[in-house]
């Protein structure tokens, strides 16, 4: 890591400092990450990523320890600084190819940098103490089961008061494991069969294994740069965890078919749909992400899919065959992912999201020619978002009905009373739910 500027603080912490302060002013995590890393290389870029990443996951007791070394404890601190603070002590306890006076002095100067000499100097004195009681840095653990579950993996209590009601303590805490490990990444053959793909990348030294529960997904194991990659810039795959694959594989949507997918951005599952579909219709709000996803269909070379600028509560198109409304949501099942989603997420939330979510389904529905299909899909857990929601829709709309996949479309053990149900804790992959509605010819 090269160490340029005033002080010697490296890039690659500057641009961690400033996702940080950008999600505090409201941004999210990846686009933060995306905009402060972009100037970094590859190996920065990556390092960048395990430290802002590995930190949120494990922010809860890196607070615990520190506010017991900071008089009056981290609150009474700028949240800037005790940002500075966590990413310090993440790469002091946890990152081993940093060395503890790197950790330190580095954490020190950019404290300075950004707050002056009395804040490098509280720096400093917590981060030695840390780095010398770490062989005593056991927290004192809550008597209560649930903030011992919050508090050791990183996890707002309200929610693991949640899960801890549906599923019980054990089962609660694999989730909660599971949330704190890293994401894999898993690619998409396009436009080649699986098999050619593995050879094509491993021919480039990159390893690869098949991925869990989706078929021709595979995982990249080594530490690579996609962009640099061949077969990347030649369009032979895309990525997507296997959970999002299998809604699409769920959908099973009829050779020929005209989709739309009403809430498509980044574009992963449209590119899926358009497998087998005629043309789909890809639709999203925002411009940004439309651009993106415009880019990744060209360079995979769709040319059945298109792209527009469209509210998913106001589908302006004619029926179609088939609608994919992979509705916005809390995103609950996917917290390794975006680790900052926990933290961001307010009880109220769920209600809110609920409510558009209900407006959006009943809109989707009117662009659904008689006898077509409609597939409510989610990333969460919640079964506010889930189940209440499909269960309200087919009490109110007496011409559709429940109808789950032809048998083996996808793996027995994601599917639940006919709908599709990943849980991270059982299946190894993000979380989803997805339910086919098909409706009645009239």
């Amino acid at each position: 890591m090269v160490f340029t500027g005033t002080g010697s603080v490296t890039e690659a912490r500057r641009a961690a400092a400033e996702i940080l302060a950008d999600m505090r002013h409201g941004e999210m995590l990846d686009p933060a990450f995306e905009l402060r890393a972009a100037a970094l290389d590859a190996r920065d870029r990556r390092w960048t990523q395990e430290l802002v990443y590995g930190m949120l996951r494990r922010r809860a007791m890196l607070d615990a320890m520190l506010s017991e070394r900071v008089r009056g404890g981290l609150v009474r601190l700028d949240p800037d600084l005790g940002d500075l603070l966590r990413l310090g002590a993440y790469q002091l306890l946890h990152m081993r190819s940093v060395p503890a006076y790197a950790a330190i002095a580095q954490t020190v100067e950019l404290s300075k940098e950004r707050h002056g000499l009395g804040a490098s100097k509280l720096a400093n004195a917590v981060l030695r103490r840390l780095d010398r009681e770490r062989e005593m840095l056991d927290v004192a653990v809550p008597t209560d089961p649930v903030d011992a579950l919050a508090l050791r993996h990183s996890h707002p209590r309200w929610l693991v008061a949640r899960w801890v009601g549906r599923w019980g303590a054990e089962e609660t805490e694999r989730l909660l494991i599971a949330n704190n490990a890293e994401a894999p990444l898993v690619i998409r053959p396009y436009n080649i069969v699986r098999e050619q793909l593995e050879a094509t990348l491993e021919s480039g030294s990159v390893d690869v294994t098949d991925a869990p529960l989706a078929r021709d997904s595979l995982a990249i194991k080594s530490p690579v740069s996609l962009t640099e990659l061949g077969a990347y810039r030649q369009g032979l795959f895309f990525v997507q965890d296997p959970a999002a694959t299998l809604v699409t594989q769920y959908a099973c949507v009829p050779t020929g078919a005209e989709v739309a997918d009403l809430c498509a951005a980044p574009g992963g599952k449209a590119l899926e749909l358009a497998r087998a579909a005629s043309l789909v219709i890809a639709g999203d709000r925002s411009i940004q992400r439309i651009q993106r996803m415009i880019g990744n269909a060209r360079r995979v070379d769709a040319k059945n899919v298109l792209a527009v600028v469209a509210d998913a509560r106001t589908p302006a198109i004619r029926p179609v065959d088939a609608v994919l409304l992979d509705v916005p949501c809390t995103g609950t099942g996917t917290f390794r992912r975006h680790p900052d989603a926990r933290w961001r997420l307010k009880v109220s939330d769920i209600a809110v999201l609920a409510a558009t979510q209900r407006s959006m389904l009943r809109a989707a529905a009117t662009v659904v020619k008689p006898g077509g299909l409609l597939v409510y899909s989610t990333c969460t857990l919640e079964p506010e978002e889930n189940d209440a929601q499909v269960e309200a829709f087919l009490r109110e709309s007496p011409e559709w009905k429940l109808e789950p996949p032809p048998e083996g479309t996808v793996p027995a053990p994601v599917l639940d009373a006919g709908r599709l149900r990943v849980l991270p804790q059982r299946h190894g992959v993000d979380g989803a739910f997805a339910a086919r509605l098909r409706r009645a010819r009239g």
